[in-house]
C-alpha cells in the first residue's frame, strides 16, 4: 500500500467534483444580502482537508470566504450538526476567542442542494503532521503549548455566560457519546471487527464520574487549527461539528491520542506521534503535556486517564468507520475515505490495551 504525503493530500483545494457542485451565481445573490454589498464574481473550490461536512474557498474580488455545508444524500441522525457549529461560532468570536468570523447561516437547502453556513477566510498554516516537519524545537514547543492553553481556554468558559447554557446536556456526557457513536457504528459498519463490539459491552460500566459542564470541541487536534502565518499562535479553531457541552477531560484525552495513535500503513488516517523523538524534535512527552493541560484546568493530574483513552479511541474508530460507510453509500467527500476505514481495527485494538489496564 503506497504512503501518501498527508500535507499534500490534505492542504489547499481541489476543483469541486460534480456531486457537490453548486450555482455560485445563487450564492453571490445570498452573499449581497449578507454583506449589504456584491462580492463581485465567485470562484469556487473544495478544501482537501476535512471528511465529514464538504468545506469551499470562495474567492472573490473583495477577498475570500469560507463555505461549509451539509453534505448531500441520506445522513446518519444527529451527524454533520452545521448549524451547532454556526451557533459555536458566533458565540466565540464575541469572547474574542480564536474562530473564524461568522457571517451567516441558510435553512433552505434549495439554494444550493443542502443546508449551509458562510464565514470569513483565516489565512495560517494547517499543519497536517503533529510532529510539525520544516520546523525546529523551540517553535514546536511553542506551537504545543498554544494548542495546550487554547484547548484549556476554551474549556474555561462557562457556558451560561457566553449563550450556550442550553448547548447540550451535560450530566451523562460520555454514557451518551459511548451510546451514540455506537449506534453510528453499527449503522455503518462494512466488516465485523471483535474488539468493537467488545468495548461497546465494555465502556458502558466504565464511565467516569461526571465533570463539570464545559464547552468541549470534540475533534481538538494540530491539523484542526490554524496557526498564524509568522508565530507560534492559534489564529483560529476549525471544526466545531461535535462541539456540545460535555466533559471537558474526555476532550482533552481525546486531543492526547495524538501520542498513542496507531500508524496508518497508507498514513492516510489521524496524525500520530508514535515512532518520532520527541525530545530532539522539541515536543513534549504526554505525561509533561498532559500535566501542563492539568495544572491550566486548576487540577493536579487527569483522573480516569485509562478509561477516558479507550472511550476516545473507540468514538475515534467509529468516526472513521462513518466515513468508510459514507463511501460505501457514495456520499464521502475525500478519495481518502476509504483508506480512512482500514483504521478502525488498530484503534480498536489500542482502546483495549487501555482498557485492559484498569483494574
Amino acid at each position: 500500500m503506497a504512503r501518501i504525503d498527508r500535507q499534500q493530500s490534505f492542504s489547499g483545494t481541489k476543483p469541486v467534483p460534480a456531486a457537490l457542485a453548486f450555482d455560485a451565481a445563487i450564492l453571490r445573490t445570498w452573499l449581497v444580502q449578507k454583506l449589504g454589498g456584491d462580492p463581485g464574481a465567485l470562484t469556487v473550490a473544495q478544501f482537501k482537508g476535512g471528511q465529514s461536512n464538504p468545506t469551499y474557498r470562495i474567492g472573490s474580488a473583495h477577498g475570500d470566504f469560507v463555505l461549509r455545508r451539509k453534505p448531500p444524500g441520506p445522513l446518519l441522525a444527529s451527524a454533520h450538526a452545521i448549524d451547532r457549529e454556526f451557533r459555536v461560532l458566533e458565540a466565540l468570536s464575541r469572547e474574542g476567542f480564536p474562530v473564524a468570523w461568522p457571517i451567516g447561516y441558510e435553512t433552505d437547502a434549495a439554494l444550493i442542494g443542502s443546508e449551509f453556513y458562510v464565514m470569513d477566510c483565516v489565512e495560517g498554516r494547517v499543519i497536517w503532521e503533529p510532529w510539525i516537519p520544516h520546523s525546529n524545537p523551540m517553535e514546536r514547543a511553542a506551537i504545543f503549548d498554544a494548542m495546550n492553553a487554547t484547548l484549556a481556554q476554551l474549556h474555561a468558559f462557562d457556558p451560561a455566560a457566553i449563550g450556550l447554557g442550553d448547548f447540550g446536556r451535560a450530566e451523562g456526557y460520555v454514557a451518551r457519546q459511548i451510546k451514540r457513536w455506537s449506534t453510528n457504528y453499527k449503522a455503518s459498519e462494512t466488516q465485523p471487527i471483535p474488539d468493537m463490539d467488545w468495548l461497546m459491552g465494555w465502556l458502558p460500566d466504565h464511565v467516569p464520574p461526571a465533570q463539570r459542564a464545559a464547552l468541549v470541541h470534540g475533534d481538538y487536534r494540530l491539523d484542526n487549527l490554524i496557526l498564524a502565518p509568522d508565530a507560534p499562535r492559534v489564529a483560529a479553531v476549525l471544526d466545531w461539528e461535535l462541539a456540545t457541552l460535555g466533559d471537558p477531560l474526555a476532550d482533552a484525552v481525546y486531543h492526547f491520542m495524538t501520542w498513542v495513535m496507531p500508524p496508518s500503513k497508507s498514513n492516510a488516517g489521524t496524525g500520530t506521534l508514535i515512532g518520532h523523538d520527541l525530545d530532539a524534535l522539541g515536543i513534549p512527552a504526554l505525561e509533561t503535556y498532559a500535566h501542563t493541560y492539568a495544572q491550566r484546568a486548576g487540577l493536579s493530574d487527569i483522573p480516569y486517564f485509562d478509561e477516558y483513552m479507550a472511550y476516545n479511541l473507540f468514538r475515534m474508530a467509529a468516526i472513521l468507520q462513518g466515513i468508510a460507510g459514507r463511501v460505501r453509500d457514495g456520499t464521502a467527500t475525500s478519495e481518502h475515505g476509504a483508506l480512512m476505514g482500514t483504521m478502525v481495527a488498530p484503534l480498536a485494538a489500542t482502546a483495549m490495551r487501555f482498557a485492559r489496564r484498569v483494574t
